[in-house]
């Protein structure tokens, strides 16, 4: 198989394509470091909590080795769901257009290599994941569960963007785990506003994939909500900027916080009047746009956490 060939459809034109071994390239493909944008959405709302409940905690002293360890983590374990992801959809991969060129389906890595490769990833994570309180430990296990069973859902549900959102936002969770060794109703809000994000913008994102879907009998909120997409759109993001809003209150923030907040909202308003369902290439741009969402609300929160609290 020639090399532009082994490349995935919607990947062209990366690092892991350009400069990486050639051996490795199918590997790096799995973890999907040829598109780090999940790692980003991952790792996001990891960032948040541990932002937020440093400053709750009027300690920062913490916050930058917890901000890298979240860092190594969620790549890892990104990495990871995405293997077992391709592992479990494999069979439905070679269906669709934008997936067929995945390294399993691809006839580039056979499944028992690529079980190997998820055990090394997911021990990347756990060593990660011990450098913490053990309250913190059993809550990152917990996740999980929710990670196993999410491939599965699009086969029984319109709705497999809200276990993603679940998976994805159990980060929001982490950061007070981390660093006050407890849950509380922040970090819930937290966790519920972000849930709430991740549907938002799957949605949009399965939008690239909702031809070959129908076709082929798998669920999604992209073909649920159609042609209400953009309504559906205003209601989930609305629900975000509202729960995290909300958690920020009880936190007793300061003004950055709330500047970052205000910037991720204007940045989600902007993705649902920019999007075109009908363009799969515009989808996925917008979609990609949400880590600078992320950020922005990030740095509201780490700027209140260094400067306005200390």
């Amino acid at each position: 198989m020639s090399e532009l060939a082994a490349r995935v459809a919607d990947a062209i034109g990366n690092w892991v394509d350009t400069r990486a071994p050639v051996w490795s390239r199918p590997y790096l493909r799995l973890a999907r470091l040829d598109r780090p944008i999940g790692s980003w959405l991952l790792l996001l709302p990891c960032w948040w909590s541990a932002a937020l409940a440093s400053a709750l905690a009027r300690d920062v002293s913490r916050l930058p080795i917890i901000l890298g360890l979240f860092f190594v983590g969620a790549f890892a374990m990104r990495g990871a769901g995405c293997t077992w992801n391709d592992i479990t959809d494999r069979d439905l991969d070679a269906k669709v257009e934008r997936t067929r060129s995945r390294p399993i389906p691809a006839g580039q890595v056979g499944v028992g290599q690529a079980l190997a490769f998820l055990v090394a990833q997911a021990l990347i994570g756990l060593v990660v994941l011990l450098q913490f309180n053990r309250f913190a430990i059993i809550a990152g296990i917990a996740s999980l569960g929710i990670v196993a069973v999410y491939p599965f859902m699009k086969r029984i549900t319109w709705w497999p963007q809200v276990v993603l959102g679940l998976a994805f936002s159990w980060g929001a969770l982490m950061g007070f785990a981390v660093v006050q060794g407890r849950i509380g109703l922040p970090g819930l809000l937290l966790y519920a506003g972000s849930i709430a994000w991740v549907i938002g913008y799957d949605t949009i994102y399965a939008h690239q994939d909702a031809e070959d879907d129908a076709l082929i009998g798998v669920k999604s909120t992209a073909l649920l909500f159609g042609a209400q997409t953009h309504r559906a759109l205003v209601v989930f993001y609305s629900l975000a900027v509202i729960l995290i809003g909300a958690a920020l209150a009880l936190s007793g923030v300061g003004v950055w916080a709330w500047i970052g907040l205000t910037a991720f909202a204007v940045h989600l308003g902007w993705q649902i009047a920019r999007l075109n369902i009908d363009d799969p290439a515009l989808c996925l741009r917008v979609f990609k746009s949400n880590r600078d969402a992320g950020l922005l609300l990030f740095a509201g929160l780490v700027i209140d956490a260094l400067v306005v609290r200390f």
